[in-house]
């Protein structure tokens, strides 16, 4: 699973649903929700 920071929560948490995106210079990263809040969590590198 791939984990990010939730703002909301201020820990980090497995990140659910992960979609794979691409940002404008390239470089891959991850996006999705966290589980306990809803809250949009986002991460970038690599998965």
């Amino acid at each position: 699973m791939v984990q990010a920071y939730c703002v909301k929560c201020r820990k980090k948490v497995e990140m659910k649903d992960p979609k794979e995106v691409k940002l404008k210079n390239g470089r891959p990263a991850a996006k999705g929700t966290c589980p306990t809040c809803g809250t949009n969590v986002f991460r970038i590198g690599k998965i």
